[in-house]
C-alpha cells in the first residue's frame, strides 16, 4: 500500500476533487468487462492537463510507484486492470477530452486522449469528414485506449486499424518527460518511428495524452446488404467476387454463424431477423462510394443478383433506408453481448489468412466439439481482414463455472490451430494479462528479449502498467 505522504503528494498534483480514495467510486475501475480480472488500487487520479500527467509520472518514477493508465475500461484482456496487490495507482484520462483542432484541408483532427470515440466521429461529421474507426463500445471507449490497443473494428478492410489512422502522438514517458510528436505529416522519414512503438503497447511504455488522427472525405453513396449462405466457403467466394468489383469501395464484409443471429434476435431488444428463412451462415456487406446513393444502390443490387445467379448466396436483402442499414449493423455489433444470457462463453480474438478461414472454421469446430460435446460455437467477425471472434457458449444445461474453468484448455486447442494456419492469437484486443504468458511461449526468444529491452529503455523504473504484455522483471 502507499504511505500517506506519497498519497498526499499525488493528491496535491490533481487536487482533492480528482484524487479518489473512496473504494465505492474506484470499484468500477477494478474489473475488466468480462469479469476475468479483478484488481485493487488505493487511488484513482484524474489529471486535468498534460502537465499534471507529467508531474504524476515524475513522482511515480522517483518513488517506484506503479501506474496503470485506464481509458474507457472496455478492454477484453485485462490490460487496463490493476494487479491484486493493492498498490497500483489508477490513472484516468477522462478529463483530457478536448478536440484541439480540426484541419479540414489536411484531413486531420488533433484530440486529447480522453475523447470518446463517438464524439470524434460526430465532430468529423460536422466538418463533412469521416473518422472510420467503428466499434461496438464507441459510446464509451476513449481514443487513448483505442491507440494503446491498436484497435481495429469493422472498417479495417478499407481504412486500416488505429496504427494506420494516426499521424502523430503526444506521450508522457514514465520518467515524466513529454514527447510532442503531434505531427500532421503523411511522409516523415526522420529516424525511428516512435509513434508506432506506443501504438499497441497497452500503456506499458508511456501515457498517450494526445493524437493527430486521419480524417477522410465522407462517402456520398452508402449501401448495406445482408445475405444468407450455405457455407463459409461460399462466403469466401462471395468476398472475392465483391472485392474484385468494388475495390476500395468495399468498407465492410462481416461473417456470422446462424447461432449468433439466433442469440442476438433472442436477447437484444429491437433486433429482428433480416431474412425470412434461416441459413447456416450470413454475410453483411457494406459499400461506400464517392458517387451518389443511387450509384451505390445500383452497384449493390447488381452484386447481389450476380452472386445469387452464381449460387454463392441463397437470399439477400438490401437496406432500404439509413435506419435499416444501422439495424443490420446493430445485429452484428450486438452479437458478443447476446451470448451473455446463454451462460458461460469462452472467447477467442484471432486472425488467420483470409483464404484459410473456411478450413480453420471446420478444423476448430471438430476440435472444440471433441473436447466439449454440445458446445455452441458462435463464430463471427471481419472476414475481409481475417479477424474471427471464435466464441464458444456453454452446452445447454451445463454448469457455467465448470465451463469457464476450461478457458485455458480450450484457448490452447483453438490457438494451436490458429498458429498452424499462420495466424495470430490476438487480432485486435491486445495481449494484456490474458495472453501474456502464452505470448512468451509462442514468440521466438529474440522477439521477447527485444520487447524487454524496449520496455527497460522507456521505463527503467518498471512502473508503467507492470505485468501487462510481458512480465515485469
Amino acid at each position: 500500500m502507499l504511505d500517506q505522504t506519497l498519497l498526499d503528494r499525488l493528491k496535491a498534483i490533481v487536487g482533492e476533487a480528482y484524487a479518489i480514495t473512496d473504494q465505492t467510486e474506484i470499484a468500477p475501475h477494478l474489473k475488466e468487462t468480462r469479469g476475468l480480472y479483478f484488481g485493487a488500487s488505493p487511488l484513482l487520479l484524474k489529471p486535468g492537463s498534460v502537465e499534471e500527467v507529467s508531474a504524476i509520472m515524475a513522482l511515480a518514477s522517483e518513488t517506484g510507484t506503479a501506474i496503470v493508465p485506464q481509458s474507457g475500461n472496455t478492454g477484453h484482456v485485462g490490460g487496463q486492470t490493476p494487479r491484486e496487490g493493492g498498490s497500483d495507482v489508477l490513472l484516468s484520462l477522462s478529463r483530457l477530452n478536448r478536440i484541439r483542432e480540426v484541419d479540414v484541408p489536411a484531413n486531420t483532427m488533433t484530440v486529447d486522449a480522453g475523447c470518446i470515440l463517438q464524439t470524434i466521429q460526430e465532430e468529423a461529421e460536422r466538418h463533412d469528414r469521416l473518422f472510420p474507426l467503428s466499434l461496438g463500445s464507441q459510446g464509451s471507449c476513449q481514443i487513448g485506449g483505442n491507440l494503446s490497443t491498436n484497435a481495429g473494428g469493422t472498417q479495417v478492410l478499407a481504412y486500416g486499424n488505429m496504427r494506420q489512422l494516426c499521424l502523430g502522438l503526444e506521450v508522457v514517458l514514465p520518467t515524466g518527460e513529454i514527447w510532442n510528436g503531434l505531427r500532421k505529416l503523411k511522409k516523415d522519414n526522420t529516424g525511428y518511428d516512435l509513434r508506432d512503438l506506443f501504438i499497441g503497447a497497452e500503456g506499458t511504455l508511456g501515457v498517450i495524452t494526445g493524437a493527430v488522427l486521419k480524417l477522410f472525405p465522407r462517402p456520398r453513396g452508402h449501401q448495406v446488404a445482408f445475405a444468407g449462405l450455405d457455407s463459409a466457403e461460399a462466403a469466401l467466394s462471395l468476398f472475392e467476387r465483391v472485392s474484385a468489383v468494388c475495390g476500395s469501395s468495399l468498407t465492410g464484409f462481416e461473417l456470422m454463424a446462424r447461432i449468433g443471429v439466433e442469440f442476438t434476435v433472442r436477447h437484444i431488444p429491437g433486433v429482428r431477423e433480416p431474412l425470412d428463412v434461416a441459413y447456416p451462415w450470413y454475410a453483411l456487406i457494406d459499400i461506400s462510394t464517392s458517387d451518389s446513393t443511387e450509384a451505390a444502390a445500383t452497384m449493390m443490387q447488381s452484386l447481389m443478383e450476380e452472386a445469387f445467379e452464381a449460387g454463392l448466396i441463397r437470399d439477400a436483402t438490401i437496406a432500404a433506408s439509413t435506419q435499416q442499414a444501422r439495424d443490420f449493423w446493430r445485429l452484428r455489433e450486438s452479437m458478443s453481448n447476446a451470448q451473455k444470457p446463454e451462460g458461460g462463453s469462452i472467447k477467442h480474438d484471432v486472425s488467420v489468412p483470409v483464404s484459410a478461414i473456411p478450413a480453420f472454421m471446420a478444423k476448430a469446430e471438430q476440435a472444440v466439439m471433441a473436447a466439449i460435446p454440445g458446445a455452441r460455437i458462435c463464430a463471427f467477425g471481419h472476414l475481409g481482414d481475417g479477424n474471427i471472434h471464435y466464441n464458444i457458449s456453454q452446452p445447454v444445461g451445463a454448469d457455467k463455472q465448470d465451463f469457464i474453468d476450461r478457458w485455458r484448455e480450450i484457448n490452447a486447442i483453438v490457438h494451436a490451430l490458429v498458429l498452424d494456419f499462420g495466424g495470430s492469437i490476438s487480432a485486435e484486443h491486445g495481449i494484456g494479462q490474458l495472453k501474456r504468458d502464452e505470448l512468451a511461449e509462442i514468440r521466438p526468444d529474440i522477439e521477447i528479449d527485444l520487447m524487454r529491452r524496449i520496455k527497460t529503455a522507456f521505463d527503467p523504473a518498471l512502473i508503467m502498467n507492470p505485468d501487462k504484455v510481458i512480465r515485469t522483471p
